[in-house]
């Protein structure tokens, strides 16, 4: 009992005051999509560089009973997204138009309350997380986003979509920064891709929905 009292006081001690906070600037690891409807489910490895405005994704995943796969590099700085196929040594550059915001919980964010995943029961044995809700970029929908209290690791993210209800995001093995850089920069086949100028640039949330 007294163990138990003490890990309890000493979480609260320490988290009295959950506050918006951003991811580290380097991280890398891996998540699963899964969607309300059933259609969409998907494993992706990630990296992510804030410093260098610079995200990958490569997954692979269901979609309506079919499997696919899904390289993409999105550069902000650059203004440019490559699609990415390792197999067939091809690459499809295409304008991205996007500003670039650290990810993590944003200043406007409610707090929706604190918890600890596994068991408060001993030192060591749970992870101390706060859950957050808001509104979505360009009032696109709310959000749900759980981050851990020390450190601002994701855990898992929420949103609400038109074709799939409710789409979640959980992420695990994640690593602060970024073993192999080189997987940040376009592979030497995408150096001559070309650009549709004419095209319609991405952006962010319209990627994001084309994971699958």
């Amino acid at each position: 009992m007294r163990l138990f009292v003490l890990t309890y006081l000493l979480a609260g001690c320490l988290a009295q005051k959950p506050h918006p906070c951003e991811y580290p600037a380097l991280m890398s690891g891996a998540l699963t999509v899964s969607t309300q409807n059933e259609k969409l489910w998907m494993y992706a490895k990630y990296l992510y560089d804030a410093m260098g405005q610079r995200i990958r994704l490569m997954e692979i995943g269901n979609y309506e009973n079919k499997t696919f796969t899904y390289d993409v590099l999105m550069l902000f700085r650059e203004a440019v997204m490559y699609e990415i196929n390792d197999h067939d040594r091809t690459c499809k550059k295409s304008p991205f138009k996007f500003d670039f915001q650290p990810t993590g919980i944003p200043k406007d964010a409610t707090l929706l309350g604190q918890a600890v995943v596994g068991s408060s029961s001993g030192p060591g044995q749970g992870l101390l997380v706060n859950t957050w809700t808001g509104e979505l970029p360009e009032k696109a929908g709310k959000y749900i986003s759980t981050v851990t209290e020390f450190g601002c690791i994701p855990v898992s993210f929420s949103y609400k979509t038109d074709q799939y209800g409710w789409k979640v995001l959980s992420y695990f093995n994640n690593v602060i920064g970024i073993e192999d850089p080189s997987h940040l920069n376009p592979p030497d086949f995408c150096q001559d891709a070309e650009m549709n100028s004419e095209e319609e640039p991405a952006d962010f949330l319209s990627v994001f929905h084309k994971m699958h």
